[in-house]
C-alpha cells in the first residue's frame, strides 16, 4: 500500500491555521467531507471519539487521528501541516504541527491497521518531516509525502 493510494493533493492542507486540537479536528473534518462525500459532523465525531480513547499524538510533532465510517468505499487520508504547533496531548507532551488523518470503511479490518502502520513508518522519518515543515504549498507537501513514500517503500 502506497501513500498515494490514500492521499490526493486535494486532501493536503499546507498551512492550517488552528489554535487547538478540537479546532484542528473540525478543520480536517471539513476537508475530509469534501474528499469523501460524507458528513463533516459525522467525521468530526468519529475523530473526537477516537481521541477520547487516547491521544493520537504519537510524538515528535505528529498526530495520526483515525476512525471508521459507515458507507465509505475505501481508505482515505487527509494531511495537514499546521501554521503553528498546537497542544495535542501527545505522548511526549510536545506540540503537534503535522496531522495525518486516516478514515476507513467500517469493514476495513486489517487494511486499516496496515495503512496506519504505513503512515507511522513514513512519518517516523525525521528528515522527511523537516522537509515537509520547510516546504512551500500543497503540491510540494503532497510531492514529498508521495515521492518519499514510494522511494522508502521500494528500498
Amino acid at each position: 500500500m502506497e501513500i498515494s493510494d490514500l492521499l490526493s493533493s486535494e486532501a493536503v492542507v499546507s498551512n492550517l491555521k488552528v489554535t487547538g486540537k478540537k479546532q484542528a479536528l473540525q478543520e480536517v473534518a471539513i476537508v475530509a467531507a469534501r474528499i469523501t462525500g460524507r458528513d463533516e459532523r459525522e467525521i468530526f465525531d468519529i475523530l473526537l471519539e477516537r481521541e477520547r480513547l487516547g491521544t493520537t499524538g504519537v510524538g515528535h510533532g505528529i498526530a495520526i487521528p483515525h476512525g471508521k465510517l459507515k458507507g465509505l468505499d475505501r481508505l482515505h487520508g487527509i494531511f495537514a501541516r499546521l501554521e503553528r504547533p498546537i497542544d495535542f496531548d501527545a505522548i511526549d507532551d510536545e506540540p503537534v504541527d503535522l496531522v495525518f488523518v486516516l478514515l476507513a470503511p467500517e469493514t476495513a479490518g486489517a487494511d486499516h491497521l496496515k495503512a496506519l502502520a504505513r503512515i507511522s513508518r513514513l512519518l517516523r522519518d525525521r528528515a522527511l518531516c523537516e522537509k515537509i515543515r520547510g516546504s512551500d504549498g500543497r503540491d510540494a507537501v503532497f510531492a514529498i509525502l508521495t515521492e518519499q513514500a514510494a522511494t522508502s517503500h521500494a528500498a
